[in-house]
């Protein structure tokens, strides 16, 4: 069970008993499920962290973003450095203590002007709270912000491929040191920490969401909430979802199953020999660069190199599927259905 999107630490502690009893008494809920909650830095204290854990959550999501307080003004965040660490320290000691299974610590890279050696600290500052899982995501810059506004102005620059590339060799090797292993491409953690809800969605199995624009895909179907305000309030008289196809689309299975770290077997997804080839020789190319490798029959990026260049090789996907005969039939592409390969900000 997963609680994200938005901050769902703002709700209140009976709010969460209350989604947590109709969630057990519609679904169930099995002994021992990860339940996750994301929460900001400076939207809780440690007293409101401790009733929410004393209701069942037992996995906390930290946004803590950067431990720069500059950064954070940049990015327009309320919280501080100050808050972020008291909070990784609540973490820590609910972690100790058993109170806690597991939390994530979530930090942005590839921001403007930064460097080696300040993302070097930053990662030694992420490891030093003891998280036993980090998710590193690069910036996402979306119109009508105002990062996007200052770089369509030239005011602000993001680091070039190189750059980028030497930010991801540095994160692989700093929490692949420290113990934290990247089992996909944005999220790093400690044996036994991998986030199963993120395993859910990479591995194409069911699931339900709940919530405006929330995708589900339960016993093969899937199906999409509105996601306007207005539309969802409609929505709530006649509850009728809209229609997505059956499961997954093939592309979205092909571009999530390349994230991970174990990568993929062409031969077990529905393909038949032609397109298996023809996708193959297009990833020729990337094994001469060394972006990808075959490791056991499995098509697999190479960290961090492949990883760090990982939407060369995602594009050629995209490509190839549209080039396929049947592709607008079999993957759903309306503004419901299709709201783009689940990245799990948020780990």
């Amino acid at each position: 069970m997963y609680f994200g999107g938005g901050t769902p630490s703002l709700l209140s502690p009976d709010q969460i008993a209350d989604l947590l009893d109709q969630l057990r008494l519609r679904y169930g809920l099995q002994e021992g499920a990860e339940i996750t909650l994301e929460m900001d830095p400076a939207s809780f204290d440690q007293h409101q962290l401790k009733k929410v854990l004393a209701l069942g959550v037992n996995r906390i999501s930290l946004g803590g973003q950067s431990f720069d307080d500059s950064v954070l003004e940049q990015l327009g965040r309320r919280h501080r450095a100050k808050d972020l660490l008291e909070a990784c320290e609540w973490m820590d000691d609910a972690y100790r203590s058993g109170e806690l299974s597991s939390w994530s610590l979530d930090l942005i890279q590839s921001l403007p002007g930064q460097t080696l050696a300040g993302w070097e600290h930053q990662l030694d500052r992420a490891i030093a709270c003891g998280s036993p899982h980090i998710s590193i995501y690069d910036l996402s810059v979306e119109p009508g912000t105002v990062f996007h506004h200052r770089l369509n102005q030239g005011d602000l620059a993001l680091p070039d491929d190189d750059v980028s590339c030497d930010l991801m060799a540095l994160t692989s090797a700093r929490l692949s040191t420290a113990g934290l292993r990247r089992y996909e491409i944005s999220n790093h953690a400690r044996p036994g920490h991998a986030s199963r809800h993120n395993r859910v969605y990479w591995s194409g199995a069911g699931w339900w969401g709940f919530g405006m624009g929330a995708t589900s895909a339960p016993w093969g179907q899937r199906i999409a909430r509105p996601r306007t305000r207005e539309a969802y309030a409609a929505w709530l008289d006649d509850h009728r979802e809209s229609e997505c196809g059956l499961g997954v689309p093939l592309d979205e299975q092909l571009l999530v199953g390349l994230r991970r770290e174990e990568g993929m077997d062409l031969g077990a997804f529905n393909l038949s020999s032609a397109q298996i080839t023809a996708l193959e020789e297009r990833w020729a190319p990337f094994l001469k660069e060394g972006l990808m490798q075959r490791r056991a029959g499995r098509w697999c990026l190479k960290d961090p190199e492949g990883m760090a260049l990982s939407n060369r090789v995602l594009l050629e996907v995209v490509l190839w599927w549209e080039s396929q005969p049947d592709a607008a039939g079999s993957s759903p592409s309306g503004p419901l259905c299709r709201a783009g390969v689940h990245s799990t900000k948020g780990g």
